[in-house]
């Protein structure tokens, strides 16, 4: 899984609409909102029975944050991934979708991986890192506002 989100970050043909589970683990939440937010937010700190979520909650409430525009497709916490569908951003004339995937419990970048795609194909490198520094930047605003530092 991880050599396929891989595959479709900066330059390449992937397709990140596609969820890349299939339809194994995916929650299926649709829509957009604060209400789907809240409750893929639910879900990243979700037990099931003694395995547990084993991605890092700042991060994953600060992709739900930063790509608040995007449609959610499906959430998976228990293999931390988040499929976005097309959504056009705030002042903005240029639709993207985005694939999510955090793959450790630390706050760290390298936990982070996110693939960006227009319609027209992958986003440009810079513009992909933008979004990780964004995503990484509003989950330490919200850990320092959570007061554990």
């Amino acid at each position: 899984m991880v050599a396929a989100l891989a595959a479709c970050g900066g330059s390449g043909s992937g397709s990140i609409g596609s969820n890349p589970l299939g339809s194994i683990g995916s929650l299926g939440i649709s829509g957009g909102g604060a209400r789907a937010n809240d409750s893929a937010t639910r879900q990243a700190a979700r037990v099931r029975g003694t395995e547990s979520v084993a991605v890092n909650r700042y991060l994953w409430a600060a992709s739900l944050d930063v790509l608040s525009f995007l449609p959610i497709e499906s959430v998976d916490p228990f293999t931390g991934v988040i499929v976005f569908g097309y959504g056009t951003p705030p002042g903005g004339g240029r639709a993207y979708r985005a694939t999510v995937h955090i793959s450790d419990p630390a706050l760290d970048a390298r936990a982070l991986n996110v693939a960006l795609q227009t319609r027209s194909g992958p986003v440009a490198t810079e513009t992909q890192l933008a979004v990780e520094d964004a995503i990484l930047a509003r989950a330490r605003q919200l850990r320092i506002a959570d007061g554990r530092l």
